[in-house]
């Protein structure tokens, strides 16, 4: 708990650093990465971008690239280097992090180098298209293989180990298959006020604590001790239970909910129709319904992440940090046309708020029937057919994204997910991340999908091995988080193998100062009856 001013500058300490000021960059964004506090507040001198392999025709909306998907191989110019070809990657200058590496391909035949601050060689060297074989001693947080992953051929794996660098950071790729081989990649990094160089030496000297975070990642608290504020009451039809918190700066640490119906069968409904509300200082920041709430999305499906916890029981357990100032209501509103049980749960802990402290919030939007089109089927901005960017959320004011939830009734037998991710920060007219397709943005590859559990990206549902009916992925941020200081914008386009209609749902994560609003919240839609 933060009992004094004392304690929380200190707490607040490594915030400050990342900002600008001297420190072991390396060990304080592991220590940040199993932090969940700091993301309450505001980061200074902070900005998240990502290089990708996204197809460069697509340069606007309203130019017939827009919607292209030749989303692999792409590269920022080829260097010619000792007498090798190395394709770049990434190039940037620093002061700055990579905080992640997601790629695939099929046959991996190739050198990855990784350089930092201009210098001739590279600090990491690996010997395939394939970061598996990146040579550092990593656990299954840190370092992931795809669920499609073969050991000889085809699959990716996602890298999450932070690499900070002081002055400059190139990543490229020496291409020993001569097959034309599809390389896809997304590189996040983060510009910061200083870095203090990534080195394998470094990582030496650090691995006991790189070891713990990985475990901590792996193992977050799920169950609740000491005092908290309950509900534990059958809601009827149309009717709401609330509690309030503790006056005074505070925060909710955890929460626990479990919901109960008379008849299994209608507890899936149930967890679509049973919504969340949270009012911090006055202001409504939470209206979710608690399965999408949860990351599970529809059903109740377990889930093991960092950020939140689905048990088999169904108890969800959220460790989303959640501060206020002075007042905090919880509301749980039973839209259904039958009785629910909801047992509820809040951890309170102590919190001295300082003016970087923002809100948590958690939106929630619906459209059955969203119009998918062909991908690779040429199109123009004036054609009917035009497939859209279909927006998960907008947002004006000041704040970080950290998340969403996106849970889809496919109403097709073939891949729905082409479409590529786009994040839009600060009305700026291109996005600051340019994906290249859903399962990769969900940190997998390789549609259609099968579950998987990872601290940062989950797939908890996919009924069918064609991807029909109902499936579920969630994306956290941690290190790769969004900030935002006047409007923020996250979209998907409406892309699939071949014409046809999916039913959307996206809860989106992030936190922001009083007064910010999102589109989703300001033109809240109501959960329907599920398909």
């Amino acid at each position: 708990m933060f009992k004094s001013p004392k304690t929380f500058i200190i707490a607040l300490l490594p915030v400050l650093l990342i900002a600008g000021c001297s420190a072991d960059t390396s060990k304080v964004m592991l220590s940040l990465m199993t932090d969940n506090r700091f993301r309450a507040l505001q980061p200074t001198g902070h900005e998240e971008f990502q290089a990708s392999s996204y197809d460069r025709r697509s340069v606007a909306f309203d130019q017939p690239g827009w919607f292209t998907n030749r989303d692999a191989s792409q590269y920022i110019r080829t260097d010619e280097i000792n007498g090798r070809k190395e394709n770049v990657m990434m190039d940037v200058d620093g002061p700055g992090a990579i905080v992640r590496f997601w790629l695939t391909t099929f046959k991996r035949h190739g050198t990855i180098r990784i350089y930092f601050d201009n210098k001739p060689e590279p600090e990491i060297t690996v010997p395939a298209y394939d970061l598996m074989k990146i040579g550092l001693p990593l656990g299954k947080a840190l370092l992931q293989a795809h669920s499609s992953y073969e050991p000889k051929e085809k699959g990716g794996s996602t890298l999450y180990l932070p690499m900070p660098y002081a002055k400059h950071c190139k990543v490229t790729f020496e291409d020993k298959d001569p097959d034309n081989q599809p390389r896809y990649y997304q590189i996040n990094y983060i510009k910061l006020g200083h870095a203090e160089t990534f080195s394998i030496k470094h990582f030496n000297e650090l691995k006991a604590q790189v070891d713990k975070t990985n475990d901590r990642l792996l193992q977050p608290d799920t169950i609740i001790t000491g005092p908290t504020t309950d509900i534990d009451q059958q809601i009827a039809p149309t009717n709401q239970a609330s509690v309030d918190l503790p006056h005074g700066s505070s925060s909710i640490r955890m929460l626990s909910i479990k919901i109960k119906t008379d008849d299994p069968a209608d507890y899936a409904q149930a967890l679509r129709s049973t919504v969340l509300k949270i009012e911090f200082d006055g202001e409504q920041t939470v209206w979710c319904p608690i399965g999408d709430f949860s990351g599970s999305g529809v059903g109740g499906k377990p889930l093991k992440s960092w950020y939140r916890t689905v048990k088999n029981d169904g108890e969800i357990v959220s460790r989303w940090f959640m501060p206020y100032q002075h007042t905090a209501r919880i509301t749980v509103l039973n839209l259904n046309n039958k009785p629910v049980h909801v047992e509820l749960k809040a951890k309170n802990g102590a919190w001295n708020w300082v003016k970087q402290t923002m809100y948590f919030h958690a939106d929630w939007k619906n459209q059955v029937n969203v119009p998918l089109r062909q991908v690779d089927v040429p199109v123009y901005p004036t054609d009917k057919n035009y497939p859209m960017d279909w927006d998960l959320n907008t947002i004006e004011g000041s704040g970080v994204f950290v998340g969403e939830t996106f849970a889809v009734y496919n109403h097709m037998h073939v891949w729905y997910g082409e479409g590529d991710q786009k994040l839009w920060v600060d009305y700026a007219k291109f996005p600051v991340e340019y994906g290249t397709g859903t399962e990769d943005y969900y940190n997998t590859s390789w549609a259609p999908v099968v579950l998987y559990q990872t601290p940062f990206a989950n797939a908890p549902r996919a009924d069918n091995a064609d991807s029909f009916g109902y499936n579920t992925f969630t994306r956290t941020r941690n290190l790769d988080a969004v900030p935002f200081h006047k409007s923020f914008r996250f979209s998907i386009e409406t892309l699939g193998w071949k014409d046809g209609f999916a039913d959307f749902a996206a809860t989106t994560y992030w936190y922001g100062f009083k007064g910010a609003k999102s589109s989703a919240a300001t033109n809240q839609t109501l959960p329907g009856k599920l398909p």
